[in-house]
């Protein structure tokens, strides 16, 4: 037996659920709830229910189906978007309806069960938070059926970042890249470089302008230290949208410290070299240099 056992039960509580799903009717449905949280409740204390497809069910029958949860013995009530089709305003304002209509909510917690079919997940959590909630169920990457559920790193980074919450969740969040790139390798899932907080081009600077600002202070254009998340530093990618500053940047870091005139020299033979390759690496650097009309003073000096 586990230290803190619960058990998780519930029933579709939308129109369409009770129409479609169970041919049944809202009466029924008040009557499933209470004898599910009743059954769970006589194994374990603990016991979460979750009226599915909350985010499309009317508030007011909402609430009655939460109160019939407490009544049967809930310490949470999980609030599902299960299809995702809530906005943030609208989610948020669900949660602030039942905090303060449902009688008997301060004998359990709510709770923020968000799917990403609109992309909306992380922002319809956060919007529940602040409206009551204090618990999220969210997953690493944000994996989860369909287009997936609230990422776990997304939720933990807006709380860190946004301390005026006064929310903490306890998380250490130097371990947040390091199992993001555990669940990505063992489902094989591939995490698209442009994932907030743990994509590979989070923390990647390709244009010049943001380049520079971030060569003269990381918080130009980072509002998150990478170290923070478990990354070792910010990238500057060479590419042909790069500018002087990157590639001073860069050539000093593999050993060239470049004169105001010898980088302009270098650098119109790095444009030529990167608008041939989508990416330029250290190597290139050398063979770019080593190829430039004043390599013999460069390397020399």
């Amino acid at each position: 037996m586990q230290k803190k056992p619960r058990i998780h039960t519930g029933i579709g509580t939308s129109d369409s659920h009770i129409k479609y799903k169970f041919n049944s009717n809202k009466d029924d449905i008040l009557h499933r709830a209470f004898e599910a949280v009743k059954y769970a409740k006589s194994f374990v204390e603990d016991v979460e229910f979750y009226a599915e497809d909350a985010g499309r069910t009317d508030n007011e029958f909402l609430a009655r189906v939460c109160e019939q949860a407490i009544k049967a013995g809930a310490t949470v009530l999980n609030i599902p978007d299960t299809t995702g089709y809530c906005l943030p305003s609208e989610y948020g304002a669900k949660i602030k309806y039942l905090k303060e209509n449902v009688k008997g909510i301060e004998h359990a917690i709510l709770s923020c069960h968000c799917h990403n079919d609109l992309g909306l997940a992380t922002a319809n959590s956060i919007e529940g938070i602040i409206n009551g909630a204090r618990q999220i169920e969210c997953t690493i990457n944000g994996i989860g059926e369909r287009a997936g559920n609230t990422a776990l790193e997304e939720v933990v980074m807006i709380l860190k970042q946004h301390p005026y919450l006064n929310l903490d969740t306890n998380i250490n969040t130097k371990h947040l890249y390091g199992i993001s790139q555990l669940v990505s390798e063992s489902m094989g899932v591939y995490t698209q470089p442009n994932k907030a907080i743990v994509g590979a081009n989070a923390f990647a600077h390709s244009s010049g302008i943001h380049q520079d600002g971030v060569i003269k202070n990381r918080e130009t254009y980072e509002i998150i230290d990478p170290k923070d998340v478990g990354v070792t530093e910010s990238a500057i990618v060479l590419t042909a949208r790069s500018g002087r500053a990157a590639l001073a940047y860069r050539a000093k870091i593999v050993g060239y410290e470049l004169t105001k005139l010898q980088l302009d020299i270098v650098y119109a033979s790095f444009l030529s070299f990167a608008d041939q390759k989508k990416e330029v690496n250290d190597e290139d650097i050398h063979q770019i240099i080593a190829s430039s009309s004043i390599s013999k003073q460069i390397l020399s000096a």
